[in-house]
Parts: structure tokens; sequence; C-alpha cells
């Protein structure tokens, strides 16, 4: 459609030239804002895993642990429970101090990108592929080490949210007009 001079009279019906620009932008936004909402919530989880760990500092999480496996009649021998208790028996202060710092810095990267896809941000969407796409070979190592649904679906999903974003991009560099990108 070629475009109309500014003083040319508006055809009837039809919406204002910077309406329908509102309009579309505002449809193709909604696959980034459902992304956003999914990067906050996983910012949010792990902002409270990183106060759940500062909270125990000085305590003793062995026998913290040990209390939340009984208290959810969970048998200590069987696997993921021992995992759960060896791993606590190696807790130091120390460490529960840097797996909170690094909690606190993967939640601020994650709301940051929550924050900037919602806004609309292209820092935000070149942040959402390169982080979706570090996960892609560890979850793929996943896999390879034993076939599960919840690996299958995460990594589904991860590929999703890439070539979503990744065509978020595209049309943008190609300078077509926002449209909704298929999921």
């Amino acid at each position: 459609m070629p475009d109309m001079p500014d003083s040319a009279p508006p055809v009837a019906g039809a919406p204002a030239p910077n309406e329908a620009a509102a309009r579309s932008g505002a449809g193709s936004r909604r696959g980034e804002r459902l992304i956003a909402l999914f990067e906050a919530a996983k910012g949010l989880l792990v902002l409270i895993v990183g106060f759940g760990l500062l909270a125990v500092v000085h305590q003793d999480v062995e026998q913290l642990a040990e209390e939340l496996v009984g208290h959810f009649h969970l048998n200590p021998a069987s696997r993921y429970p021992r995992i759960f208790l060896d791993v606590t028996s190696h807790f130091s202060d120390l460490r529960m101090w840097l797996l909170a710092t690094f909690a606190f810095c993967y939640a601020s990267l994650r709301l940051a990108e929550a924050h900037g896809l919602w806004r609309g941000r292209r820092w935000a969407e070149w942040l959402a592929v390169a982080s979706g796409t570090i996960y892609v070979p560890i979850e793929l190592y996943e896999l390879f080490t034993g076939l599960s649904w919840i690996k299958i679906a995460t990594l589904t999903a991860n590929i999703a949210i890439i070539a979503y974003m990744a065509r978020v991009l595209w049309r943008s560099r190609e300078g077509s007009p926002p449209s909704e990108p298929s999921l």
C-alpha cells in the first residue's frame, strides 16, 4: 500500500494511520508480554530461593534438611531425598552466601529481561534469544542422559521461545510492519 501524504483526506471507515500502527504493534506484543511474564516468574522464584538461602545462614542446614525429609514422610534412603541430604551436608555459610548472591544476580537478569520485553525493548529481545540459546546444549545433554516428559517439554518450550523472539528480531530487521509471529 503506497504511503499517503499527510494532507490526503482519510478514507471513510478506515482507522487513522497512527491508530492502525498502534493496534498492529499491540497485537505483536502479546507474545513478548507472555514471555516477559514467564521470565518474571522465573526471576521471582529464584529470588525467593535466594532469600530462603539467606534465611538459613548460621543454622544447621543438614539438620533442617533431615527435618524437612521427615516432615514430608520421604524415605531418606531413596534417591532424591538422599541427594538432597548429601548436598546439604556440604553447605557452609560461605557457600550459602555465594549461592544466594548467584540467585540474586540471576533473578536480576531475568527480571530486567522481563521488564525489557514488557516494554518492547530491542536489547531484551536479543537477551531473550541469547539466554535461551545458552540452555539448549544443557537441555540436549539432559535428554541424552534419560528421556522424560519434563525434559522434552522444557526443551520444546525453550526452542519455541527462541524461535519466536528470533522471528520478532528478524521482522523488525526487515522493516516489515509488526505482526504476531505464531508460536
